[in-house]
């Protein structure tokens, strides 16, 4: 038991269980953010500002292609995380097993759907004539890889959910470390062009893929992998759609509207695409706290209303908002106060320089609502209603924040009309996720559903 003492939320201190999981989330996070950031500075610095407008394009079209699935991940984590609460070996075993096998399927769809769209949407998406040659080579290749990408994603949900946060940070630092070696040694080594990044990422992916299932056939614990299980429950798969697919779902169409606000900014030209997107690996480091927090918050409530203790899901779910809110408010204040230096570190162009720090300082003093939004919609998702947050973020993140865009981008043509799109959304979701926070009724949420069957 006294492995499995550690990964349960169900028992022990609420603030210091949420923290000793949070903690290497955050770490695994920062260095996942560093081995990106790394990407787009190495590219930045050796290759120029066409190439680093081609990487830096990249993080909506991917979050479009790998959002949906990572959405279903997200839900099967939430069923793993109620089985392993309440103690049942057999569901959590075909729950595992039934999320690895969705897993390997989406991987492969995924990695032909990525090599042929992803010219397409660049396309569409008004991709500058002079750049566009060198974010195609970057998506190919990326897109190659997806199975890596997926399955790390995977196996990462399976072991978050169980509340073990201390290996999957293990297998990112060496993930990150090769990635970043990998970066140097094809660029400035080789003198490859910017699909060696790419190429780097997909490489790296494999390898923590790889260690974490590796871990995973390993353990002693319940949520032990067995290949020869690998297969699709149909009672299980049907859960992991009904708690995923919102969240997946949301994520495609939240990437879609970011799509769409990728190509109004790159209307304004290559040096708007730089400077955003220098800024873009610099918020990346605002996500941390939201990330880690969230999944801590999504596993925290999951395992313990699975064990029927509603009170605890309630302070441990306050908790982790507040946590979350300070931490990610602390950074935007730094940010807003270091960008120059921050975006500069990118790429030393003036232009870039100015179009990075307009954005960091129109939007970085409101990241506090940007992780409360996050982290009551890990609540509601947490137990059982991800369809709320769904419905919730595709009104206002994205019909909302597009209606906005369209419009006032013809009334105003100014790139800072753009950027304030981010706070005016983040402000009107977060007064609603606070109504239904208040309101309490996602405690009880999953008491509502059948629990065979």
């Amino acid at each position: 038991m006294g492995a499995e003492s550690k990964t349960r939320m169900t028992e022990g201190s609420i603030s210091k269980k949420i923290i000793l999981f949070a903690i290497p989330l955050f770490l695994g996070n920062l260095f996942q953010q560093l081995y990106n950031t790394a990407d787009s500075l190495i590219v930045g610095n050796y290759l120029g500002s066409n190439a680093l407008a081609a990487v830096s394009s990249s993080g909506n079209l991917i979050f479009l292609m790998v959002g949906f699935i990572n959405g279903i991940a997200m839900g099967a984590g939430v069923v793993i995380a109620r089985y392993y609460g309440a103690k049942n070996k057999d569901y959590l075993q075909r729950a595992i097993h039934t999320t690895t096998a969705f897993g390997l399927v989406a991987g492969i769809t995924l990695t032909a759907a990525g090599m042929y769209l992803a010219p397409k949407i660049l396309v569409l998406m008004g991709t500058p004539a002079d750049v566009l040659p060198e974010s195609i080579v970057y998506f190919q290749i990326y897109f190659a890889g997806s199975l890596g990408v997926v399955m790390y994603n995977i196996f990462v949900g399976i072991l978050q959910s169980v509340g073990d946060g201390r290996h999957p940070l293990i297998y990112l630092i060496i993930s990150s470390c090769v990635n970043v070696v990998l970066d140097i040694f094809f660029i400035t080594g080789l003198g490859m062009g910017v699909g060696s990044a790419a190429l780097a990422t997909a490489i790296s992916q494999f390898v923590s893929a790889i260690l974490c299932m590796v871990h995973l056939m390993r353990v002693k614990e319940d949520y032990r992998l067995e290949l020869r299980r690998i297969r699709f429950d149909r009672h299980m798969l049907r859960q992991i759609i009904q708690n995923g697919v919102p969240s997946g779902f949301q994520n495609s169409v939240i990437a879609i509207a970011n799509v769409f606000v990728q190509s109004n900014i790159n209307a304004f030209g290559k040096m708007t695409m730089a400077g955003c997107g220098a800024y873009s690996k610099v918020e990346g480091f605002a996500f941390l706290p939201v990330t880690c927090f969230t999944m801590a918050i999504t596993t925290f409530v999951g395992q313990n209303l699975g064990a029927k203790q509603y009170d605890r899901a309630k302070k441990g779910a306050k908790f982790g908002i507040l946590c979350s809110i300070s931490i990610a408010e602390l950074i935007g204040i730094t940010i807003y106060t270091a960008a120059p230096v921050l975006i500069a570190a990118f790429n030393r162009d003036p232009d870039v320089i100015q179009y990075g720090v307009m954005q960091a300082r129109t939007i970085a003093l409101f990241y506090c609502l940007l992780a409360f939004t996050h982290c009551i919609a890990a609540v509601l998702r947490g137990s059982g209603n991800a369809a709320v947050p769904m419905i919730v973020l595709l009104c206002v993140w994205c019909l909302f924040r597009v209606s906005y865009i369209t419009l006032a981008v013809r009334l105003i043509p100014d790139i800072r009309v753009i950027f304030w799109a981010y706070p005016l959304t983040w402000s009107i979701s977060s007064v609603i996720f606070l109504f239904l926070f208040l309101r309490g009724n996602w405690v009880h949420g999953f008491e509502k559903r059948p629990k065979k069957g």
